[in-house]
C-alpha cells in the first residue's frame, strides 16, 4: 500500500512529525507521533468510496470527528489542514489554503487495541465490559428510518465476485440470503417500529476498539456512506459478535451476545442473527480476498451461517449457590444458532427491571413476591420470543415454585421445541461456602436467602438431577446429545 503521488508530499511531512512510517489501510494512513497521531485519507475512488476530492476528504473527516469523538471523549482532538508557507513548505497548521487536511488524534500504544489484546484471549471481565461498552454506544443513538437492506446483500454479493470469490457460491449465497430477508421481514418492520434501527458504528469489529482511559472504547465509525451505517443494532453488534467468535472462539461471542442482551433488554435480535452473522462473514471474505488474503474460511462461515441448528430450551435451577450460571454459560455456546443460546438469568432480568447493572445491589424491595413474579414472567415472555424466532434459550433461575417450572416448560410446549430441565443439588455447607466466595456476581443472595430458600418445600421436581459438589457439566452434555463439537 502507498500513497497516491500527490499526496507524497504530505506524507512526507507527517512522516518527519512522527518519526515514523504511518499504519496503512487500502483508504487512510494513520501517522503516530509521541503526542499525537495524524489520519490522513488516501485521494482513491474504490467504487464504494470516493475521496479523490480534497473538499470531500475534509467533509469526511469532520464528519468522523462527529460521530467518533462523542463516545471517545479526548481521543479525538480535531482536525486540522496542511498550507504552504512563505517559503513554501508544506506545514501543519496555518493561515494559508489548505492543501490537505488531517484528523488530530491522542496516540494509543499498540497494546491497547484489543484486535491485538485477542491474540492472548479476554477474560470474562474484559467481554463484558466490551458489550456494556456496545449498549452505551447505541442507548446513545436516535433512532432513524430504515434504509433497504436487500441492497446490501447485493451490493456485498457483487463486491465478493469483484474480489474473485466463486461465482458460484457467491450467487448461491446471495439467493440463500435474500430468501432469508424475505422471511425476516415483519420481524425487521417490527424492530425499526421500535425504534431498534439507529446511525450505529457500522465497522464494529475488534480492530475499531481499544482501551482508552482505562475503558473498552470505540473507535473509527464507518462515516463515509450513511445508508450503510443507518442499520438495526442488532447488525451492528453482529459484526463484533463474529469477529469475536473468528478471533477468541464460540463461547467468548456468546458471553458477549449475553451480556448485551443482559443489559439491553433486546432478546429480539436473536432472530435475525444468523442473516446478520452470515453477511458480516461474507464482508470479511472480499475484504480479505481484496487485500491478498485468503478469504475462503469467510466465506465457508458466511455459508454455513444460514443452516443454523434448531431452536431448544434448556432449564437450569437449583438453590443458591448449586453453580447453575457457571453451567449454563458452559453450555450455551454448545447449543442451537451461532454464537450459541440465549442465556435468560432472572438475576440480570431484576437488575434490568430496576434500571440497575447487573453487579448493582439491590434493596429487599426488589425481592418482593409481585417483583419476582414479574422476573418471571419477562423470562419466560423472552424465552418463548426468542425460540419462536429459532433461536435456542437457557433459563437460569432458582425455579424453587412449581409455577415458575411449569411456565418454562410451557414456553418450550408453545413453541413448539424440546425442553430439557436440570436440577442441581450439592451439599448446604459447599453452597455456603460458594455464595460467601461470590463478587462482581449478579446474585444478591447470601446465607440468609439460601436458609430461606433452603426451608421451603420446591414440590415435585420432575427434572433430571445433576450432583453440583462436582462438575455438572459432562452429565448435561450427555443428556442434552452434544458432544463438544457440533452445536446441538
Amino acid at each position: 500500500m502507498s500513497l497516491p503521488a500527490a499526496q507524497a508530499e504530505a506524507g512526507a511531512l507527517l512522516a518527519r512529525l512522527a518519526g515514523a512510517a504511518p499504519a496503512e489501510t487500502h483508504i487512510s494512513a494513520v501517522y503516530v507521533g509521541q503526542r499525537d497521531a495524524w489520519k490522513l485519507k488516501k485521494a482513491v475512488a474504490l467504487g464504494f468510496l470516493d475521496f479523490t476530492s480534497l473538499a470531500e476528504r475534509e467533509r469526511l473527516l469532520r464528519r468522523e470527528l462527529a460521530l467518533n469523538a462523542p463516545f471517545a471523549p479526548g481521543l479525538y482532538r480535531g482536525v486540522v489542514p496542511l498550507t504552504r508557507g512563505a517559503d513554501g513548505a508544506l506545514r501543519l497548521g496555518g493561515d494559508g489554503p489548505a492543501v490537505e487536511w488531517v484528523l488530530r488524534m491522542a496516540p494509543l500504544p499498540p497494546g491497547d487495541f484489543l484486535e491485538a489484546q485477542a491474540a492472548t484471549g479476554f477474560d470474562g471481565a474484559r467481554l463484558d465490559a466490551l458489550a456494556d461498552a456496545v449498549v452505551a454506544m447505541h442507548a446513545a443513538l436516535p433512532a432513524q428510518a430504515p434504509p433497504g437492506f436487500r441492497m446490501v446483500i447485493e451490493g456485498n454479493g457483487r463486491a465478493a465476485l469483484g474480489a474473485g470469490l466463486a461465482e458460484g457460491r457467491v450467487a448461491a449465497w446471495v439467493e440463500a440470503a435474500l430468501g432469508w430477508l424475505a422471511r425476516l421481514g415483519p420481524l425487521l418492520a417490527a424492530r425499526a417500529g421500535e425504534g431498534r434501527v439507529r446511525r450505529c458504528h457500522g465497522d464494529l469489529h475488534l480492530g475499531n476498539l481499544c482501551l482508552w482511559q482505562g475503558r473498552v472504547t470505540p473507535f473509527d465509525a464507518l462515516e463515509f456512506d450513511e445508508a450503510l451505517a443507518t442499520i438495526d443494532t442488532g447488525y451492528d453488534l453482529a459484526f463484533l459478535l463474529m469477529d469475536c467468535e473468528h478471533r477468541l472462539g464460540r463461547a467468548a461471542a456468546n458471553r458477549v451476545l449475553n451480556r448485551y442482551v443482559a443489559r439491553s433488554g433486546d432478546a429480539g435480535l436473536v432472530g435475525a442473527l444468523p442473516l446478520w452473522l452470515s453477511l458480516r462473514a461474507l464482508i470479511r471474505a472480499h475484504a480479505e480476498a481484496r487485500r491478498g488474503g485468503d478469504g475462503l474460511a469467510y466465506l465457508d462461515r458466511a455459508e454455513a451461517l444460514l443452516r443454523p441448528a434448531p431452536p431448544r430450551l434448556v432449564a437450569v435451577g437449583g438453590l443458591q449457590g448449586t453453580g447453575k450460571t457457571r453451567l449454563a454459560r458452559a453450555l450455551a455456546p454448545e447449543i442451537g444458532p451461532a454464537p450459541g443460546a440465549l442465556v435468560l438469568r432472572s438475576d440480570e432480568i431484576r437488575k434490568r427491571l430496576a434500571g440497575m447493572p447487573p453487579e448493582q445491589r439491590l434493596p429487599p424491595s426488589a425481592y418482593t413476591p409481585e417483583a419476582s413474579a414479574a422476573v418471571f414472567a419477562e423470562l419466560a415472555a423472552c424465552a418463548e420470543a426468542a425460540l419462536r424466532a429459532g433461536h435456542a434459550v437457557i433459563a437460569d433461575a432458582v425455579f424453587h415454585r412449581t409455577g415458575e417450572r411449569a411456565a418454562i416448560e410451557s414456553a418450550a410446549r408453545v413453541a413448539g421445541v424440546r425442553f430439557d430441565g436440570f436440577w442441581l443439588t450439592a451439599p448446604r455447607a459447599l453452597l455456603e461456602a460458594r455464595i460467601a466466595a461470590r463478587t462482581g456476581d449478579a446474585s444478591d443472595a447470601d446465607a440468609a436467602v439460601l436458609a430461606a430458600a433452603a426451608a421451603r418445600d420446591a414440590g415435585p421436581v420432575a427434572w433430571q438431577v445433576l450432583d453440583a459438589a462436582g462438575d455438572p457439566l459432562p452429565a448435561a452434555r450427555e443428556a442434552l446429545g452434544c458432544n463438544g463439537a457440533d452445536p446441538c
